[in-house]
C-alpha cells in the first residue's frame, strides 16, 4: 500500500457568454487549494467532478475548451447559474425553443 496522498486538481473556467469557456487557472495540490480558496473568497460556485477536472487540466491556460466538452461544461455552467440564482443573458441570441415545450426550472417560462 502506498503512503502517497491523492493528487488534488482544480481548474477554473471563465465564460463571457460568447464563444466557448476558457481555462483561466489550473493546478494540482497546493495550487489547487489556492484556486479553490480564491473561488470561495469570491463566492464562485465550485462543482466537484474529478473526471471532467482531469480532462480540463490538459487544456492549455487561456485556451477555449474543446467542442467534445461543451455539453459537460454547459451542465457545470447551468449548475453555477442555478446556485447563484442568475440566468444567462440571451441578448443577441434567437430563442429557438418550441413554445409548447416545458423546461423544468426554466425561469423564462411562466407556469401554465
Amino acid at each position: 500500500m502506498s503512503d502517497r496522498k491523492p493528487t488534488k486538481t482544480a481548474v477554473a473556467l471563465e465564460w463571457n457568454g460568447k464563444g466557448a469557456p476558457r481555462v483561466t487557472a489550473k493546478g494540482r495540490n497546493e495550487i489547487a487549494d489556492n484556486i479553490l480558496a480564491i473561488a470561495r473568497e469570491h463566492d464562485v460556485p465550485i462543482n466537484e467532478d474529478p473526471e471532467l477536472t482531469e480532462v480540463l487540466a490538459h487544456v492549455q491556460l487561456g485556451d477555449e475548451i474543446p467542442a467534445e466538452l461543451y455539453l459537460a461544461v454547459a451542465q457545470v455552467i447551468a449548475f453555477a447559474y442555478r446556485l447563484s440564482g442568475k440566468a444567462p443573458s440571451l441578448a443577441g441570441h434567437e430563442d429557438r425553443r418550441d413554445p409548447d415545450t416545458q423546461v423544468p426550472n426554466d425561469p423564462t417560462q411562466a407556469p401554465r
